[in-house]
Order: structure tokens, then C-alpha cells, then sequence
């Protein structure tokens, strides 16, 4: 059978793994890249939707990166425990009439034993902010090692 390490039980370390490979993969904007760490029948909360299934996870991505231009994302690891980690995250963006926002959140993770994500649970909210107040600035695509977290930004 397939896995997605690393495989719980958590460790400080793995957890921190695993934030990191979730943020770079939605660093990529890439439906079908991010659908595969994600059971086939995962269950998800995002914002007022509930899909379940890879399937309707791809559409709503690929509805999330239509609409969020330029997104760029920092995910930082809250705590873990067995299969579960929880982390924080914010990600900057613009609407295509140019208006930036930086988006915050938590989302609550669960995984299988195969370290496949089978739950996303996630809270999100949006702040208007004006192009100077922005704080990311990377090429689009994975965040550079030596780029701030959250923390170290102040958020």
C-alpha cells in the first residue's frame, strides 16, 4: 500500500515535515499536485464548504486558485499529537480587480496510518490590506528557507 511519509505517530520533528510539505505543495497552486496527499474519501471544512472526496477537494481548488491571483502561503505547526497536527497559516493574494488581501487561519488535521491526510478542517478569514502592507514577496512557487514564518513576521 502507498505512503505519504512521514507516517504517525507524530514527532516534533515530522510534524514540522509535514507542515512544510503541505505549504509547499500549496505553494504550487496545483490541484492535482495537492489532491494527492489527501485520502480518497477525505472529509474537509473550508470556509462555508464541506466537500468530500478527492474529487470535489480538486474542484474546489481549482476554483480557490481561479479567484486568489499571486497566492503565496506560510503555514506554521500550532501542536501534534498521534495523527493529528494543527496548524496556523496566513497567505496574501489579489482579486482580479487588484485588490490585495491576507487571509488567516487554523486548520485541524487528521491522518491515516498511511499518512494520508483523511480530515481538513479549516477556518479562514480575510482582511483587506493595500498592496504596500504586504509581507510576501517570494517568486511564485515554494517559499525560500530563508523567508520569515509567521512568527518572525509578526503575525
Amino acid at each position: 500500500m502507498e505512503t505519504k511519509p512521514p507516517l504517525p505517530p507524530f514527532t516534533n520533528e515530522t510534524a514540522l515535515q509535514k507542515v512544510r510539505m503541505a505549504e509547499d505543495a500549496w505553494n504550487s497552486r496545483d490541484p492535482d499536485r495537492v489532491v494527492l496527499v489527501y485520502t480518497e474519501d477525505t472529509r474537509w471544512r473550508n470556509r462555508i464548504e464541506f466537500p468530500v472526496g478527492r474529487e470535489q477537494v480538486h474542484q474546489l481548488l481549482v476554483r480557490k486558485w481561479a479567484k486568489e491571483i499571486d497566492y503565496r502561503l506560510i503555514k506554521e505547526l500550532w501542536a501534534y499529537s498521534g495523527n493529528r497536527i494543527a496548524v496556523r497559516f496566513a497567505y496574501e493574494w489579489h482579486d482580479d480587480k487588484g485588490h490585495w488581501f491576507r487571509s488567516y487561519g487554523n486548520e485541524n488535521w487528521e491522518f491515516n496510518d498511511q499518512g494520508f491526510m483523511r480530515q481538513r478542517f479549516a477556518s479562514i478569514n480575510d482582511l483587506p490590506i493595500k498592496e504596500s502592507e504586504r509581507k510576501f514577496f517570494w517568486s511564485l512557487g515554494r517559499r525560500p528557507d530563508d523567508h520569515p514564518g509567521l512568527s518572525d513576521l509578526g503575525l
